[in-house]
C-alpha cells in the first residue's frame, strides 16, 4: 500500500470508529506499527487535518463548522489523481514528493464520499519509459526560474564537446524520455534547449533577468508551435 492510500485509510479509520481511537487500534486495523500511525498522524495534521489527542489517550477528526468543505466533481477528481500521479512517475525526487504531499492536502480537506471517489478513481497512469535521472539538482533550477535569475552552466553536446554558456532559465519541458531546459542561451543569442542530464556544472550568478521571463517564453513557444506546424505540412 502506498503512502498515500495509507493516509486516506487512516482518515476514513479515525472517522469512522468511536472515538477517541488509539493508535493501538488504529495499527491493527492497519496492519502496520504504531510508530507509522504516529508519523501518519503526523502527515495529516501537517497536510490541514484538524485530529486532536495523542499517544496513549487516542485520536478524535474535528470538523470545522466555519469551512465549507472543499468539493470538486467527480470528473476534477479523476483529473487531479491522475495529474499528480503523472507526475509522481514522470519528476525528479522532489517533484514526486511534493505531488504526493499536494494530494494528501487536497483531500484531506474534502468530504468523505469524495474522499472515496479519489481513492478509487478509475483513470490509472503507467510508463513504460521515465526521464534519464538528473545529473543536477532540479531545485536550483526551479528557484532560478521562480527568481528570474542567470545561471552559468558547462554543456555537453551530443558529440561530448563543452562549452560554457550563460543562460537566462525559462521552464522545464517533460518529455517521455528526457526533460529539457528551455532558455535563452547569452553565448548563442537565441534560444535553446537543453537535455539537464548534459548539463555539466552550474552556478547562480545574481543577475537578474526580471520581468524577460514571461515575454522570452512565450516567444519560445510560439517559435515551437511555428516549427510543428511547418514539420506537419512539409516541404512545400
Amino acid at each position: 500500500m502506498s503512502k498515500t492510500d495509507r493516509l486516506f485509510r487512516l482518515l476514513h479509520l479515525i472517522r469512522g470508529l468511536r472515538p477517541p481511537v488509539t493508535a493501538a487500534r488504529l495499527a491493527t486495523a492497519m496492519e502496520v506499527s504504531e510508530r507509522t500511525i504516529y508519523r501518519d498522524i503526523d502527515s495529516l495534521r501537517a497536510a490541514g487535518a484538524r485530529i486532536e489527542g495523542e499517544a496513549g489517550l487516542g485520536y478524535t477528526m474535528i470538523e470545522d463548522p466555519a469551512l465549507p468543505p472543499q468539493t470538486f466533481t467527480q470528473i476534477e477528481l479523476e483529473a487531479l489523481t491522475l495529474g499528480l500521479a503523472d507526475v509522481n512517475q514522470s519528476g525528479d525526487a522532489d517533484l514526486a514528493q511534493a505531488a504526493n504531499d499536494a494530494l494528501v492536502k487536497i483531500l484531506a480537506t474534502l468530504p468523505e464520499r469524495q474522499q472515496r471517489q479519489a481513492m478509487h478513481a478509475v483513470n490509472l497512469v503507467h510508463r513504460f519509459y521515465r526521464p534519464a535521472t538528473p545529473t543536477i539538482d532540479m531545485t536550483l533550477l526551479r528557484e532560478a526560474m521562480w527568481a528570474e535569475e542567470a545561471l552559468d552552466i558547462g554543456y555537453r553536446d551530443m558529440k561530448d564537446a563543452r562549452t560554457e554558456r550563460r543562460i537566462y532559465p525559462l521552464a522545464l519541458s517533460y518529455h517521455d524520455r528526457s526533460v529539457m531546459l528551455l532558455a535563452w542561451c547569452c553565448k548563442r543569442e537565441d534560444f535553446r534547449s537543453f537535455h539537464v542530464t548534459r548539463i555539466d556544472g552550474y552556478r547562480n550568478t545574481g543577475e537578474s533577468f526580471r520581468p524577460r521571463r514571461v515575454p522570452l517564453l512565450r516567444e519560445f513557444i510560439g517559435h515551437m508551435r511555428t516549427r510543428d506546424r511547418a514539420a506537419e505540412v512539409g516541404p512545400a
